[in-house]
């Protein structure tokens, strides 16, 4: 009789953690959803009833091709996905092989320089904004440049990726590998690139994943770096949406679902190496 009772407040609770974590997850995918149902309406039955699946005058695919030329996608697009891909590259290899140096060399300038790191994590960007401008605008005078984007970007997320790598190398890479490799007549930067580096594909793809999200969304830092109109990203050119007394929400919602369909196919594609990740730790 205990057991049967047992039992049923077991599947009793399991029933409403189901439940809640249905409602979390509703609640979390709700804009999307709206983007999802809105995108194919006019402007008026979106600002008539945002809720309703089909509006009065019906289906329409027109909110695309609209969007489009309104905002130059393509070219926005193509500068998005330079920025992105080469900001990306360029912080996985730099945090990598500084966590890589700092794991395997015992210096007190490497703990110094981890700490330092660690806590510059904590500084918030709006107080550096100021600063930024005046330096490398006012003074040196790089600003509307993609470069000069791409290394900031990489500027202020090789800290937190610093500090994943070194967890995992730190943890995941024996160091018997690199001896055997050494005795071998391997060099540091053949171990390196040979040995360490394919080992750590599940934290590649996690800081691949959280780094390009945040480079494709980003519009506070682009939009203080870059000032010309052909050099703009995604997120900026969407202003042109918004006007001082209307704004037309059909065109941001396309935009926007053409925006996030590169980071989804990324997410799709990467979610498996991360799905190793974690299951290797949870066997260790």
């Amino acid at each position: 009789m205990e057991n049967e009772k047992a039992a049923r407040n077991k599947k009793i609770k399991h029933a409403v953690m189901i439940i809640f974590l249905a409602l979390l997850f509703v609640a979390f995918i709700f804009p999307f959803i709206m983007v999802i149902i809105n995108v194919f309406k006019v402007k008026a039955d979106i600002t008539a009833n945002p809720l309703a699946l089909i509006g009065k005058h019906g289906f329409t695919l027109e909110n695309f091709p609209n969007a489009v030329n309104k905002m130059k996608f393509f070219h926005s697009f193509g500068n998005s996905l330079i920025i992105t891909i080469c900001a990306t590259i360029g912080t996985i290899f730099l945090s990598a092989m500084t966590a890589y140096l700092i794991v395997r060399n015992d210096w007190k300038a490497n703990k110094i320089l981890f700490v330092l790191m660690i806590a510059s994590m904590v500084i918030p960007f709006q107080v550096l904004m100021v600063p930024l401008v005046s330096l490398y605008g006012g003074i040196f005078g790089v600003l509307n440049s993609r470069i000069t984007l791409i290394l900031m970007h990489i500027g202020f997320s090789l800290s937190m990726a610093t500090f994943m790598f070194h967890g995992s190398i730190h943890t995941n890479v024996p160091i018997s590998l690199e001896e055997a490799a050494t005795i071998d007549g391997c060099n540091k930067w053949q171990i390196f690139c040979q040995i360490v580096f394919p080992i750590l594909k599940p934290t590649i793809a996690t800081v691949a994943i959280i780094d390009a999200m945040a480079f494709w969304n980003d519009y506070l830092l682009p939009s203080l770096v870059l000032g010309r109109k052909e050099l703009y990203t995604i997120p900026i050119a969407t202003k042109v949406f918004y006007g001082t007394y209307s704004t037309d929400t059909g065109l941001i919602m396309a935009a926007l679902l053409l925006a996030m369909l590169p980071i989804l196919l990324l997410y799709l594609f990467l979610q498996r190496y991360i799905v190793e990740g974690i299951t290797a730790g949870a066997v260790k």
